[in-house]
């Protein structure tokens, strides 16, 4: 496996692989040992349509369905983000883990790259395991059984109107209800072992047994000093690039630096567990 580190706190771009027709179940396991030691993985130059795209994330778990991109409109399997001149909002702006919301979130997504702006348009990654390693031992033993409600209600719905300043869409139906679970706000990863924050801008609202305004100061703190500069790399796009990351242990944040230039990416979410 050739692989290159993308920065000294995390990421790698692997080379050598033509993963639609490479792809098999030692492979994958190699890939899945590098995942969990990197956080994010980068393959330049895959040719990938749907069906190939799917059966490489079938040989890490089930595909996730997400439930507020499945409009009922398109392959519930798959979400294409698009980016159009004009759009004022976009999908992934602030820094995040995927769909915490859910009992089980996704352990990971492959995102792939079908028509990338000239320049900008960049991805960070944070790893949460950095996070975590950085805190103070007494702040270590203060969240060892903390508890933090997740929900969508800052993302999705009606209330939100983001249907109205960005391309891609998601239900905004009155039947939509937000999706409310607890997670720990430090999981050990079930491959390395190692403790990672859990929490993020975009699902985060308060810890158990807690009040918003209670929760605010410590999960804001908490929140921003996952992102931290030395905990993180940028992954800089170009066509036909898949991106697969962890999402146990990372957060990701898509810089909103392209306003007159269209943007298409592709992505397949992995099911997970549920958080310990």
């Amino acid at each position: 496996m050739q692989l290159t580190k993308l920065s000294g706190a995390m990421g790698a771009e692997i080379a050598g692989f033509n993963l639609a027709k490479d792809i098999s179940k030692n492979l994958a396991a190699e890939i899945s040992d590098a995942l969990a030691e990197y956080g994010v993985l980068l393959f330049r130059d895959q040719n990938l349509d749907v069906e190939s795209h799917k059966n490489i994330a079938r040989h890490f778990g089930d595909i996730f369905i997400h439930p507020n991109f499945n409009t009922g409109d398109h392959d519930p399997e798959v979400v294409n983000i698009v980016r159009q001149p004009g759009d004022s909002r976009i999908v992934g702006e602030d820094w995040h883990a995927d769909t915490t919301m859910m009992a089980e979130p996704p352990m990971g997504a492959l995102l792939y790259a079908l028509e990338t702006p000239p320049y900008g348009g960049d991805t960070l990654f944070a790893a949460q395991w950095l996070a975590y390693e950085a805190l103070s031992d007494d702040m270590k033993k203060f969240l060892a059984d903390l508890k933090c409600v997740h929900s969508d209600i800052k993302v999705a719905g009606p209330h939100n109107k983001l249907n109205s300043k960005r391309a891609t869409v998601v239900r905004e139906d009155d039947g939509w209800k937000p999706t409310e679970n607890s997670h720990p706000v430090v999981r050990t990863h079930p491959v390395s072992g190692k403790k990672c924050l859990f929490v993020n801008h975009s699902y985060s609202i308060r810890f158990e047994g807690w009040t918003e305004e209670e929760s605010l100061p410590l999960l804001n703190w908490l929140m921003d000093w996952g992102h931290r500069p030395e905990f993180t790399c940028r992954l800089q796009w170009r066509d036909r690039s898949l991106a697969f990351w962890d999402n146990r242990s990372t957060k990701h944040l898509a810089v909103n630096d392209v306003h007159e230039h269209r943007r298409v990416m592709r992505r397949i979410q992995i099911a997970g567990t549920r958080v310990e």
